[in-house]
């Protein structure tokens, strides 16, 4: 069983992943060392009894939107996103596993040799036993975003934040790696984030998260040590929230 969570802020989170962030240093495909990375950051914050589910795009094989804007259909497309969403979650599972963390894959469409179909239940059970449950495949249905899928899954076991791991250490007033003077939020509400035109994630995922009152923290995941410094509550990031909540914040 895993250790128990005195030190840590969040019980229960659901890290969402870019499929372009398994490329690592290359163009296409999945890069071994990051995997390896990751599932070592992982594996931190299990050890300290932190529960752990996963949603990873799947950009770095196939996107459903560039299929479509080629001329694919869009529902074809996005279905081949699905796969290859679940080809990355087979892909970080075997990783997690050769780290000693025992792993479960479930599949919005059923692939039944590859991994389980999902069962909410079934995903709350494993997540109480200490297993890391990765969701592939998205929502399962066409026209929905990984995005939309993370923020879902999150309401649906109860998590505590969506932690969405990029390459940005968090949310600027515009692109920093394309604006020398772009500011970094360290909070920011829901509705400024909608008001000052900010992209955290989709609009469907967005407004799914604001009206569950769902926190979302947006972090470098590429920093080593910086995903156990988010879940033991450090400052590192960007948090969206309510506003009633980020006040919260700013007096604990």
């Amino acid at each position: 069983m895993p250790q128990q969570t005195q030190t840590m802020q969040y019980k229960r989170i659901l890290l969402k992943l870019s499929g372009e962030a398994l490329m690592g240093e290359q163009q296409y495909g999945i890069d071994a060392v990051r995997l390896k990375e990751y599932a070592q950051e992982i594996k931190q914050i299990t050890a300290k009894g932190v529960e752990v589910a996963i949603v990873i795009g799947g950009g770095n094989i196939f996107r459903g939107l560039a299929g479509a804007s080629s001329g694919m259909d869009r529902g074809q497309g996005d279905h081949m996103g699905m796969l290859a969403t679940v080809i990355n979650g087979l892909a970080l599972q075997s990783a997690l596993e050769n780290e000693d963390v025992p792993t479960r894959l479930q599949s919005a469409i059923n692939i039944n040799e590859v991994a389980e179909p999902f069962i909410r239940r079934k995903a709350i059970r494993h997540l109480e036993k200490g297993r890391v449950v990765i969701f592939g495949g998205g929502t399962g249905n066409p026209y929905f975003t990984t995005d939309s899928a993370a923020v879902l899954r999150a309401i649906e076991i109860g998590a505590d934040v969506i932690l969405k791991g990029t390459r940005v250490d968090g949310i600027y007033t515009s692109d920093p790696e394309k604006d020398k003077l772009a500011t970094k939020f360290d909070f920011i509400s829901f509705e400024d984030v909608l008001q000052k035109g900010l992209k955290v994630m989709d609009t469907t995922a967005f407004t799914l998260s604001q009206e569950n009152e769902l926190p979302i923290i947006v972090f470098d995941m590429n920093t080593k040590g910086n995903l156990l410094k988010v879940v033991s509550g450090e400052k590192i990031g960007t948090k969206v929230a309510m506003i009633t909540r980020i006040f919260y914040n700013f007096d604990s």
